[in-house]
């Protein structure tokens, strides 16, 4: 049956150019919306806003944005305000990943996770934000990871900043109830996406204890996930404005088994990041 529940409807999608992001615009302009595609990657947005004007019945556009930046951010959602009347729906999702263990990290690994991942989250709710108040409805979405739930050693600036991803988008609906506006973040766990197979930023110092991303979260969490089932679970899922959206639903499993025996998922990360590294060949009697 036709999804008619998002006609009409201006959403920004960041990260859009590929993966996830690029997927939920899909998602969005068959349902009818209006999609605004932005991404680091100006060429890649637009080209992935030809490819759904191509297609499906909404309307795409592609744009230049870097997350990191506040006021291009703001400029962003004022432009398209200015030109539709409205912004419905905000979808956080630009992200990057840093990995290795925390002894080999520099203070920059940790600035560039966090300037991505939880400042450009940041920098999206204070742009959409007041204007979703003023209009009196809107719903943002922010993409956090299962990583964000429970704990990811080699994965740690990654987990931190996911997990104050959750922490925000869970006090934020508290307090947006009053004005209209709903917030929902997305805990997916593996995702095919070429996230899993990125090393960690080639302008940052390298990191010999970097995992395997898809082998290690494969292992951990279970077989990887097709983005575009994803954005169907997602929109599903902002749909019926769940606070949480945990997909797919093998992933559920590890959330509730550290929900309820914390210490048991605690205890036994250290054998997993030690069979990791064995695997690797970097481990050492050191560690």
């Amino acid at each position: 049956m036709p999804d008619h529940r998002f006609d009409g409807k201006v959403a920004i999608v960041t990260g859009a150019a590929s993966g996830i992001g690029k997927a939920l615009s899909n998602a969005l302009a068959r349902r009818g919306a209006t999609v605004v595609l932005a991404d680091l990657d100006e060429p890649g947005a637009k080209a992935a806003a030809d490819s759904i004007g191509a297609g499906p019945p909404g309307r795409a556009s592609g744009v230049a944005l870097d997350v990191t930046d506040a006021g291009a951010f703001a400029d962003l959602v004022d432009a398209v305000v200015s030109e539709h009347g409205h912004v419905d729906l905000l979808f956080n999702n630009a992200g990057i990943g840093v990995s290795g263990e925390v002894a080999d990290l520099s203070l920059e690994h940790w600035q560039r996770v966090i300037d991505v991942n939880l400042r450009g989250v940041v920098h999206g709710v204070a742009a959409a934000y007041p204007a979703m108040i003023r209009q009196g409805r809107g719903h943002i979405v922010n993409t956090a990871s299962l990583a964000g739930l429970i704990p990811a050693p080699l994965l740690t600036p990654y987990a931190m900043t996911k997990h104050g991803v959750v922490g925000l988008s869970t006090s934020l609906r508290a307090e947006a109830k009053k004005y209209g506006v709903r917030v929902s973040v997305v805990c997916p766990g593996v995702i095919d996406t070429p996230l899993l197979d990125k090393p960690n930023p080639p302008d940052l110092p390298p990191v010999t204890t970097a995992p395997d991303g898809r082998a290690l979260l494969s292992r951990t969490i279970g077989r990887a996930y097709p983005p575009q089932s994803l954005a169907e679970n997602v929109l599903e899922g902002v749909a019926r404005n769940r606070p949480f959206i945990v997909t797919p639903r093998h992933a559920r499993t590890p959330w509730r088994i550290y929900r309820l025996w914390p210490r048991l998922v605690v205890d036994s990360a250290p054998w997993l990041l030690r069979r990791v590294l064995q695997e690797r060949g970097t481990a050492s009697t050191s560690r």
